[in-house]
């Protein structure tokens, strides 16, 4: 009870200093709109080209404009070591971890909604025609890249090129969300049956639940670095 009253506690500091400053939302939703934007300019496809190749599109877009957040993420904790302050809270220091991610994963969710209807416009697609499945694949694939992009932000937080290493450590290891979520993606803009996406689904659920727990074990070793 007092991990997750300290998580929630972390959550909700971090929503009142983005409500206040608006760094990570402004800098997911205006890296991700230009991307968006260049993408729509770069390729001129059909529209059965269009839903092939816009679920890659899409979720590159939310990768890149992921990292300016996440890289934010510890940056308020690092500034005037209040990181120190956290760790000395009389609670297990995953919690420090759980309220990141529920705030990342919620800054992360709220632009990805944004930009949905600019991709939606410029490749002429229909992402809205089961938007139960797009909620699912949307926030599977999100809280994957968010589960290792925040113990990544902890890593890198310290070090002197921390904009240079989130990225080096996050992407590799985002490679099989990446392709679950690209995969369920395609499907689905295609109007195939979800069935066909199961497997990918399953596949995303699974690296959830395990890299979670594991940066959530790892966490405490971390920030003690």
């Amino acid at each position: 009870m007092d991990t997750l009253r300290a998580s929630l506690a972390i959550f909700r500091k971090d929503l009142l200093a983005e409500r206040r400053t608006k760094d990570v939302s402004t800098a997911i939703l205006l890296f991700g709109f230009t991307v968006a934007v260049s993408f729509a300019f770069a390729f001129d496809p059909t529209s059965d080209e269009a839903r092939r190749i816009a679920g890659g599109l899409l979720w590159l877009s939310f990768l890149f404009a992921s990292l300016l957040g996440l890289n934010r993420s510890f940056a308020r904790e690092t500034a005037n070591d209040c990181l120190q302050g956290l760790r000395l809270m009389p609670v297990d220091l995953g919690s420090i971890y759980l309220g990141k991610l529920l705030s990342n994963l919620l800054f992360m969710l709220a632009a990805e909604l944004v930009l949905l209807p600019v991709f939606n416009i410029f490749f002429n697609l229909n992402l809205f025609e089961r938007p139960g499945w797009l909620a699912l694949i949307l926030l599977l694939g999100t809280w994957g890249v968010a589960s290792l992009g925040t113990i990544f932000s902890a890593v890198s937080a310290n070090t002197r090129m921390r904009e240079l290493m989130l990225p080096m450590l996050l992407l590799p290891l985002t490679i099989p969300v990446l392709i679950a979520a690209i995969e369920s993606t395609t499907i689905l803009l295609r109007g195939l049956p979800m069935r066909e996406a199961e497997l990918w689904i399953k596949l995303l659920a699974g690296f959830d639940v395990i890299f979670t727990v594991l940066a959530w074990l790892l966490f405490d070793s971390v920030v003690q670095e």
